[in-house]
């Protein structure tokens, strides 16, 4: 299985619409997102990509792990910019994704990397090939704000 981890940021009149901006920013805006929670079959080949390739028909439903961090226009007046992250370690058999957000991206790629960590030891997991990609994005006065790291399994599905 190909696992496609892609980013991307967005500002819009909206919260929702900011994400959407973000999710198209990644080309992963026309697929009904189902959230799983962290890990990564052990067949998996996961890649970082600029943006994902097509995955199939608008509206399928598309498995992800995903990152995600907003800020609101008021948040602009506290922070400069928002941070999403996402973090994958594979070894001999199934590997982890752990994903963070917060305001300072190299505090946010420490979280995941420490959550890795974590996982691995409560599972009695070696896992050897560890990744990472940190979507920074600044905020605006003037709009939502939205930072993603998505990680899409495979091709998407008919929701029906």
């Amino acid at each position: 299985m190909q696992i496609h981890v892609a980013s991307g940021t967005g500002h819009a009149p909206t919260a929702m619409a900011a994400y959407d901006a973000a999710l198209a920013d990644a080309n992963l805006h026309n697929y009904n997102l189902v959230s799983v929670s962290s890990i990564v079959p052990a067949d998996a080949d996961v890649r970082v990509v600029d943006e994902a390739p097509d995955l199939g028909p608008a509206g399928n439903r598309l498995t992800v792990v995903q990152g995600r961090a907003d800020a609101t226009p008021s948040d602009a007046h506290e922070t400069d910019r928002v941070s999403a992250a996402l973090a994958w370690a594979t070894g001999p058999g199934p590997g982890l994704f752990y994903e963070a957000d917060g305001t300072d991206p190299d505090a946010v790629r420490e979280t995941v990397l420490e959550g890795l960590a974590a996982g691995a030891e409560l599972r009695g997991w070696t896992l050897d090939a560890e990744d990472s990609v940190v979507a920074t994005a600044p905020t605006d006065e003037d709009a939502y704000t939205a930072a993603v790291v998505v990680a899409a399994y495979g091709e998407s599905e008919p929701v029906a």
